[in-house]
């Protein structure tokens, strides 16, 4: 709309000056040539002023392109005071340059309300060019964290610390690993930092965005709390052995102290058989813990391999279908996509399972309608989930969350290392196992694989 005033007045001056033009040849056939001595000026003029009036656009313009190369938006094209054919060109830059103020005006103010949230933010953060490695952002955060008053390129992290310098490197974006950083400001230190990447792309340059977050302390606190859960769990295990043991030796010893061997009755026989006997069971009971705690830290190495859900599933009900069929217990298979598959170490995996399916089998043993649910799916974030699902008497919260500590058991007979291993187990594939029970209404076990 804005250019069809200039448009209508350019096309005038064509049209014009091709009438102009045609009429010394009308003139010339009519033998009327010395017309053309006042023809002659008259297109001359308006072809020079039709050149004027293309060069005043073509210079308001430049003017234009120029303030838009140089991001100058505070220019000004006099409406007012324009020529009348160029009126409603300067007002169509004003508009132009008005909109173009607007939007830098608003991308500087979320730029530096982003330059605030990340200066202020307590999570370090480092963004560098894939392919050339230059850092474009380091905050205030990770200066401080890592003591780096200046950091040019991603490789100049090797000179202060080699170790996090290849972490940051092999880091893959959408992951995530705890590492030690080393900083030697003042004295040699080392720290437990949280490193997160993600990569985009701008201007047709891949970017790298690294989060370090200090976990020294959070890590620090979780270990002990560990540990003293660890330490109550077996001071009461212990206990509970040595305790009886304890005593009953020392009611042996009392009785041998007042006995002699010739004076040694049948029942004192019996008695001290008895007693020994009970101090061997119970010590042998200390033996089976000192084991199960031996087994719950000996796994540490996987051997993975793409492992498809389909085949997992069907082992599985292979081997426990006679047990379902012996206890009345429907088993119900949900696989919508076959294809579905995961690296994983398949022997640790179907052991895990197992456990689950076992720990169903029991849940449900009161239903008379009972039924366990093996499923999996891709979930929005395309992770990999396995649900074991049962009808049972489900779990309070309180066992809920306490279910995953070693040598906790709800079973009279129970070793309390089960969900232990299931635990470890998944987390050394880099996944995570959840429950979501409730009294009366069932339990499900959910592990997700990324």
């Amino acid at each position: 709309m804005i250019f069809k005033t200039f448009e209508a007045r350019l096309t005038f001056r064509v049209l014009l000056l091709l009438v102009s033009l045609s009429l010394p040849a009308i003139v010339v056939v009519n033998g009327m040539a010395e017309v053309l001595v006042f023809l002659v000026p008259v297109v001359i003029y308006q072809v020079y002023e039709l050149i004027q009036f293309v060069k005043k656009a073509q210079q308001e313009f430049d003017q234009f392109v120029e303030s838009v190369h140089y991001r100058d938006f505070s220019r000004h094209f006099n409406e007012q005071q324009a020529p009348v054919e160029l009126e409603v060109l300067r007002k169509g830059f004003n508009e132009i340059n008005s909109t173009f103020k607007a939007l830098t005006q608003e991308k500087e103010s979320q730029f530096q309300n982003l330059q605030q949230v990340i200066a202020l933010v307590n999570t370090g953060i480092l963004t560098y060019e894939l392919e050339t490695g230059q850092v474009v952002l380091l905050n205030e955060s990770l200066k401080k964290l890592l003591h780096l008053p200046h950091l040019s390129t991603v490789h100049a992290l090797a000179n202060r610390d080699e170790a996090l310098y290849q972490e940051v490197l092999k880091l893959q974006p959408g992951h995530t690993r705890i590492t030690t950083a080393h900083t030697t400001y003042l004295e040699k230190t080392s720290f437990k930092v949280l490193l997160s990447a993600t990569a985009f792309q701008n201007a047709g340059r891949m970017y790298k965005l690294v989060a370090f977050q200090n976990v020294n302390e959070a890590l620090d606190e979780t270990e002990s709390q560990a540990w003293q859960k660890l330490l109550n769990v077996m001071t009461h295990e212990i206990m509970n052995s040595v305790a009886p043991i304890s005593s009953l030796a020392d009611t042996l010893k009392n009785r041998l102290h007042q006995t002699t061997i010739d004076e040694l009755t049948q029942d004192d026989v019996d008695d001290l058989e008895v007693g020994v006997e009970t101090i061997k069971r119970r010590s042998q009971g200390l033996l089976r813990f000192a084991e199960t705690y031996r087994n719950l830290s000996k796994i540490t190495t996987l051997n993975q391999e793409t492992v498809y859900v389909q085949d997992l599933f069907h082992n599985l009900q292979r081997l426990m279908q006679p047990t379902f069929d012996q206890k009345n217990i429907q088993l119900r298979i949900q696989l919508k996509n076959p294809q579905i598959s995961l690296k994983a170490d398949p022997n640790l995996l179907e052991q895990v399972l197992i456990n689950l399916l076992v720990n169903a089998i029991e849940a449900v043993k009161e239903n008379p309608a009972a039924e366990i649910v093996l499923s999996a799916f891709t979930d929005a974030e395309d992770k990999t989930v396995i649900k074991v699902s049962d009808n049972g008497t489900g779990m309070s919260r309180e066992v809920q969350e306490k279910i995953f500590i070693p040598f906790f058991s709800t079973k009279k007979n129970g070793t309390g290392i089960g969900l232990s291993l299931c635990k470890q187990i998944i987390l050394l594939h880099r996944g995570s196992i959840q429950v979501q029970s409730e009294e009366g209404a069932g339990t499900s076990f959910a592990l997700r694989f990324s």
